[in-house]
């Protein structure tokens, strides 16, 4: 995890979570789903949305459309298409706190991020202390429009990164299924799936 890594800019944006574009030759191991990412919020230069990656959509144009539709190209043709075009690309961001200051909230943003923003990946220390708390489970879980329980479990694994050793990646883990068992409680079978895509 790189400090203050640029990973797009912001499209559109709502309190819920935002949408930032960038080119498919920036797209790298810094785009995955479930990573945490932050953009400022409008009219603050403090504070920042926090969210988690939850899409990645490579967008065609016309000449994509008319080479996948055209006779068979040359593998050379189509490898400096991928290598050296700027295919668009939009990844969507689901909101799970902000940060003000060195203050954390596992909560809705009170505004979103402006247009064009700079989206950045959280850095691993900014990630560790974001994770200390699980509130932030209960807004992916509640997310309709998300693949929650794989989003989820992708943030637990991702997070579980940053953690220095052997002993304390094991007891975040831990941690973290305690509190997801307590979430989904009333939902036996979503806990047993969600618990099965963390497991190690």
């Amino acid at each position: 995890m790189t400090d203050n890594f640029v990973i797009g800019r912001v499209l559109r944006a709502s309190t819920r979570g935002f949408d930032c574009g960038t080119h498919s030759r920036n797209i790298s191991d810094y785009h995955d789903f479930g990573a945490f990412v932050k953009a400022p919020i409008a009219n603050s230069t403090h504070t920042h949305a926090i969210g988690l990656i939850y899409k990645i959509e490579i967008k065609d144009d016309q000449l994509i459309s008319e080479l996948v539709l055209g006779e068979a190209m040359p593998d050379s043709v189509l490898r400096d298409q991928r290598e050296n075009r700027m295919i668009p690309v939009e990844v969507k961001v689901l909101n799970v706190g902000y940060m003000s200051g060195s203050t954390i909230i596992q909560s809705l943003p009170p505004r979103p991020p402006m247009s064009l923003s700079d989206v950045t990946l959280c850095n691993a220390e900014e990630v560790h202390y974001f994770t200390q708390q699980h509130d932030f489970y209960r807004l992916i879980i509640g997310a309709s429009e998300v693949p929650s329980d794989d989003l989820l479990a992708a943030a637990i694994r991702y997070a579980s990164q940053v953690y220095p050793d052997e002993g304390s990646r094991y007891s975040y883990m831990v941690q973290s299924g305690r509190q997801v068992a307590h979430d989904l409680a009333h939902d036996l079978k979503r806990l047993t799936h969600v618990l099965n895509l963390i497991r190690p």
